[in-house]
């Protein structure tokens, strides 16, 4: 009988050990700040594009990836990264559903290129688990 009591008081204690963690958990988690948001960023906002070729650009768009990669043919030497990634990256997207190929093709390029850092790391890494010349057949 001593034995029983023991264990009843013994589970109890357990349990409320229990209960008692998973309240401190909740509270914990409602103290805690919401992790800040980061900024979204555009296209439009990073540097390394002349200003003279924002209408050029505007037009290649409209044309889609056929646009965009008569555009980088004619104008990539003179815009540099992150602008150009970004301009590539939104190729890549256009070219997949065309040529999915030639849409890792064009990523890898970016890939190469992009580091931690830069602006475009982040959309660079949404992209990656769709266009990753790694995960091709």
């Amino acid at each position: 009988m001593k034995f029983l009591i023991s264990l009843v008081v013994v589970v109890g204690l357990s349990l409320g050990a229990w209960q008692l963690y998973q309240y401190w958990l909740t509270v914990k988690d409602k103290e805690a700040p919401p992790p800040a948001a980061q900024p979204q960023i555009s296209g439009e906002q990073l540097a390394g594009m002349p200003p003279s070729l924002d209408s050029a650009l505007s037009v290649a768009e409209q044309r889609g990836a056929t646009g965009l990669h008569d555009f980088l043919t004619a104008y990539g030497n003179t815009i540099a990264d992150p602008r150009r990634a970004w301009i590539e990256l939104d190729y890549v997207v256009l070219e997949a559903q065309i040529d999915p190929s030639q849409a890792r093709r064009a990523f890898a390029k970016v890939e190469g290129r992009v580091h931690s850092g830069s602006p475009v790391y982040d959309r660079m890494k949404q992209l990656e688990k769709t266009y990753s010349p790694a995960d091709s057949p």
